[in-house]
């Protein structure tokens, strides 16, 4: 990666290795015992079958996508929290709070965002999800890497709406 990019990243979030492989074969376990099951014991009942046949395919097409997505590493500036790929996932202008709290509705070692306008629906399996004004990120990251990227976000959302000195 170019130098001065590099400079201007403040926090790099990705997924840890056993998390993805246990995320990974925890969705493609699935999908092989469902297809398993609708052929060694298919039940009575057609519709039933055709239900453990799609969805065994489903958590087989799922897991691959979770597969290519966690290769991404998340990537946050002043300007965005983007992913290695290029997809801009919030731009730090619109975001209006970030919650990481217990209750909160956030992936597992992540946090949520709230945005000012609703943003694209968009989906990475175990690394982040927008829908409407609602982005969260986490999953199959460690909690090292996105807890300070969460307070970071919050930081530079307290400096941008005057609740914390500018640096000079």
């Amino acid at each position: 990666m170019d130098k001065t990019i590099d400079d201007k990243i403040l926090a790099r979030a990705s997924a840890t290795g056993p998390r993805r492989v246990i995320g990974v074969g925890t969705l493609g376990g699935l999908g092989l015992l469902l297809l398993w099951l609708a052929l060694t014991q298919p039940p009575a009942n057609l519709l039933w079958l055709v239900f453990l046949i799609v969805l065994g395919v489903a958590a087989l097409w799922v897991a691959q996508i979770m597969w290519r997505a966690t290769k991404r590493e998340l990537l946050l500036t002043d300007e965005a929290l983007t992913d290695s790929s290029g997809a801009v996932i919030a731009r730090m202008a619109d975001v209006v709070k970030v919650d990481r709290g217990a209750f909160a509705l956030k992936p597992s070692n992540g946090f949520a965002l709230t945005l000012r306008e609703p943003g694209k629906r968009a989906w990475q399996p175990g690394l982040w999800w927008r829908t409407g004004r609602r982005v969260a990120v986490g999953g199959v990251t460690a909690a090292r890497d996105t807890k300070p990227m969460a307070d970071i976000i919050s930081v530079l959302v307290m400096r941008r709406d005057g609740e914390l000195p500018t640096e000079e």
